[in-house]
């Protein structure tokens, strides 16, 4: 995370050849780029054109009207009225041109550009008429006039309709258009020609000031162009420019002078994230405040969490952050130490995600990474609660795949950016994502379970399967010892969960407390079945050694068969020290007189007493199944009164005392206990003396 958040510097120097290739730690704007871009858009833009409505049809009146006087005074000869013509026609000409002048100042007055472009053009494109004609123009009478003029506007009508930028490619028209027209003289259509060449003008003219206007939106509208995160600065032996120094020297890249700012926020950063964890630690309950081997994993699966999604985050493609496996870090604490914890976890891992995938612009966290990963990471908390088999981890990740895609989804939609290969991509990764954290946590949980003694609950679930080697034996050589285990099984499961242990522990520890019974079974009464006891041949010393040998030798077996901990535990420890009261009488009766007194300790099992909870409620447990399983129809009060019998001998006895049962939840055990045996012991409880069968029956579908 230090690279990303603290850019190394660099010792150079504009002019010399770069020793590495140095990529930008950050977004900036590259002005060179940007100004070429926005001339490359200028550039593009074409010159901007005026229409302008040029009232040629007015210089078709005039032109007539000036043909018609002159024509009609007789006191001019045919060359004095030529004379004439010659200087009328660039006369009326030049009056359409300031005439047309002030009104283009009228309607644009600070458009001089445009007004110096007609003029200009209409300048030069003004149409010069043959001096034949001049002296042709005198012999038209009235009446071809009359006939000619409204050909030729219309004409001049039909040829200014077009766009045109130069009139000569109108004049080249003219000859078809007076052809199809009315006129029957020849000579009136040559007039007329030569009359409609010369009132054509162009309409079309270029417009700089709207072009300097288009070309300059076009500038504006240009958008900057970036050197992006990641991007090459220089490469390596590149000689840098002065123009990649400066960037350099924007990007905080020269070793110019020393800032330790950023190492102080990472060390900040990083220590705002310790203390979180740690006061969430020690204000929860969970065994973690004080085994230290927990942190010692909790700190091995962070560790490989950013290790996964720092590899990830080196992956060539864009968006890659959405293949890390975020969730896998959530998914193992959930499983292997706790919920609570697992969801503060998410958060943490949320942060460090958008640090890590944060790949572009000025800010430090990229809220997208953040959001999936702690979208991804809550999912796989809630979907691996209640996980009872390897299978779960598959359907989490599923259930992880699915989240993130919707997720990914709902910011592509937003951010209205996107490219259907984008979304492909995008949607892809995160499904692979899920997928590949299932795949991880399978792989990695035989590692931690072995490693740090954890017991999981897929593990407990896998040691309660009655196939298992051990249980089999014990069911097949011991089946009055299975059957006990299992109903001590039932028990403490129902009297752990009322005090909030780990009800699955018990129950499998359960199972497995009394496999060293095994090696002896017919020395223990629940496997005696009809035969005789074996005790009643022998000195209570020895009973008293096979008896308790059993604890010992069930815990050899169950190392040798490398089961957890825990459960060896339950094993060793579900007796306690407690005191072999009926070989102890058994051992004073038989004493001889005048011997010395034989000590209790001899006749205590070793120990040690029950230092978990879930070791102690199985050790009441199994003296509370034993001792109602003894009665031959025990009654309520009959169960209420040996539970509670139990509890407080052990209490008394010091049995507890290792452990951190208070005297609340041993007061929830007992009531739980009794609920569990009346379950059980229902079709043995007796009922009061005088009740009638159908009494009885509806008293005991009441109590079921």
């Amino acid at each position: 995370m230090e690279g990303r958040l603290i850019p190394q510097t660099y010792d150079i120097k504009a002019g010399a050849a770069s020793e590495k290739t140095i990529y930008a730690t950050k977004q900036i704007e590259n002005a060179i780029g940007t100004q070429k871009a926005k001339e490359e858009a200028a550039r593009r833009v074409q010159p901007v054109y005026s229409i302008l409505s040029m009232k040629n049809e007015s210089l078709v009146d005039t032109t007539f009207e000036k043909l018609k006087q002159i024509n009609a005074d007789d006191q001019l000869n045919t060359n004095d009225k030529a004379s004439i013509f010659r200087n009328v026609f660039p006369t009326m000409y030049g009056d359409y041109v300031t005439m047309l002048s002030a009104s283009i100042r009228t309607s644009d007055p600070a458009n001089d550009g445009l007004l110096n472009e007609v003029k200009t053009a209409l300048a030069d494109q003004m149409y010069r008429i043959p001096e034949e004609f001049y002296f042709k123009f005198p012999k038209l009478s009235k009446e071809d006039l009359d006939e000619m003029e409204p050909v030729a506007k219309e004409i001049v009508g039909r040829l200014m309709n077009d766009q045109l930028l130069n009139a000569q490619t109108a004049r080249t028209r003219v000859a078809e258009f007076v052809n199809s027209s009315s006129l029957s003289k020849r000579e009136s259509r040559e007039m007329v020609q030569e009359i409609v060449r010369f009132v054509l003008t162009p309409n079309k003219f270029p417009n700089q000031k709207a072009t300097d206007e288009a070309r300059a939106e076009a500038r504006d509208g240009t958008k900057p162009v970036y050197i992006n995160k990641g991007d090459v600065l220089v490469h390596k032996g590149e000689l840098v420019t002065e123009e990649t120094y400066e960037r350099l020297k924007a990007m905080d890249l020269l070793k110019e002078k020393t800032n330790y700012w950023p190492q102080l926020g990472l060390m900040l950063l990083s220590g705002l994230f310790v203390l979180g964890l740690f006061m969430f630690v020690s204000h929860s309950e969970h065994p973690i405040r004080s085994q230290n081997l927990q942190l010692l994993m909790l700190v091995l699966i962070y560790v490989l969490n950013v290790f996964v999604m720092k590899v990830v985050s080196l992956g060539p493609y864009a968006n890659i952050g959405y293949l890390a496996p975020v969730a896998m870090g959530s998914m193992l604490i959930a499983i292997l130490i706790g919920t609570p914890l697992a969801l503060a976890s998410s958060m943490v891992f949320a942060l460090l995600s958008s640090v890590i995938f944060n790949t572009g612009g000025e800010q430090l966290f990229d809220f997208r990474y953040g959001l999936l990963a702690l979208v991804v990471c809550i999912t796989s908390v809630y979907a691996i609660q209640q996980a009872n088999q390897r299978s779960s981890i598959l359907k989490s990740g599923i259930m992880v795949s699915l989240s993130g895609a919707v997720t990914v989804l709902c910011m592509t939609f937003l951010d209205n950016v996107y490219t259907r290969s984008e979304i492909m991509f995008s949607f892809g990764f995160t499904v692979a994502s899920g997928l590949l954290t299932a795949v991880l946590v399978i792989g990695l949980m035989p590692f931690f379970e072995v490693t740090f003694s954890i017991l999981s609950p897929l593990k407990l679930v896998e040691l309660s399967n009655p196939n298992h080697p051990l249980l089999r034996k014990l069911l097949i050589e011991t089946p009055g010892t299975y059957h006990h285990s299992v109903m001590v099984g039932n028990l403490s499961e129902a009297a752990a969960e009322s005090v909030g242990a780990n009800g699955l522990l018990c129950r499998v520890g359960s199972y497995y407390h009394d496999i060293g019974k095994t090696k002896r079974p017919s020395y223990f009464i629940e496997n005696q079945m009809s035969m005789g006891n074996p005790h009643d041949q022998i000195e209570p010393d020895l009973s008293k050694s096979i008896i308790i040998a059993h604890a010992r030798d069930g815990v050899e077996m169950l190392k040798e068969h490398n089961i957890p901990k825990p459960i060896r535990d339950i094993a060793e420890q579900h007796h306690g020290t407690t005191l072999l009261k009926f070989f102890y009488f058994k051992a004073k009766k038989l004493q001889e007189e005048g011997a010395e007194p034989i000590p209790e300790e001899d006749y205590r099992y070793p120990g040690p007493k029950a230092q978990s909870k879930e070791a102690a409620i199985v050790g009441i447990a199994d003296s509370v199944e034993a001792a109602v399983r003894s009665l031959r129809s025990p009654s309520i009060e009959q169960i209420d009164t040996m539970v509670r019998k139990i509890i407080k001998d052990r209490l008394d006895d010091g049995q507890l005392s290792d452990c951190d049962l208070t005297l609340r939840e041993l007061e929830t055990i007992a009531k739980t206990l009794n609920e569990a045996l009346l379950g059980i012991f229902h079709s043995r409880i007796e009922y009061p003396a005088g009740s009638s069968p159908a009494q009885a029956e509806t008293k005991e579908a009441k109590q079921a």
